[in-house]
Order: structure tokens, then C-alpha cells, then sequence
């Protein structure tokens, strides 16, 4: 378990969803709102998916401008530090 899941155990999302993130487009514990930002997270954060049209499409039915930023910010910033982590060869902390 790492700190982001900790931090949503203790935010009171439920373990299952949180089990359920992998699955997360044929899961029904997510929202079509959850799945939009999600799908747009993965597609900024994986080499091999790019932004689509479809997906920002998505994504701009459930969120204004304002909240694409920082949603957008938010996945940018968690990936700048998986990167920084992984350049100084950082160890996971043992949250649990």
C-alpha cells in the first residue's frame, strides 16, 4: 500500500473501490464522472495512449475549465514526483 491509498482509505473511500482502480471502466463503483478523469489520468501519464478528442470530450462533460487545470495539474504534479522519487532511487515509505 502506498500514501495515495492511504490517504483515500482515510478520506472514506472504500477499500473495494480502491481494489477496483485497475478496473476501473467496467467496474460499477465508479461514476462516469470518476471514469472520465481517470481515463484521463492514465492517458497523460502512459506513453503509449495519447489525449484524445473522445477523451477530452469526456472529460469536459463533467468538469469545467477551471477543474480540467487542475485536475490536469494534479496528475502532472503526481507524475513530476513518481519521476523525481525514481531519479534519486527513493524507497517506498512502508505506509500501510
Amino acid at each position: 500500500m502506498d500514501i495515495r491509498r492511504a490517504v483515500g482509505a482515510r478520506a472514506g473511500i472504500p477499500t473495494e473501490k480502491l481494489d477496483d482502480l485497475p478496473r476501473y471502466r467496467e467496474s460499477d463503483r465508479f461514476t462516469a464522472r470518476e471514469q472520465a478523469a481517470l481515463e484521463y489520468a492514465e492517458r497523460i501519464t502512459r506513453a503509449d495512449l495519447d489525449v484524445t478528442d473522445a477523451c477530452m470530450a469526456r472529460v469536459r462533460e463533467h468538469f469545467s475549465e477551471a477543474e480540467v487545470v487542475e485536475l490536469t495539474f494534479i496528475v502532472g504534479f503526481q507524475t513530476f514526483a513518481s519521476k523525481f522519487a525514481k531519479a534519486f532511487n527513493l524507497a517506498p515509505q512502508g505506509y500501510a
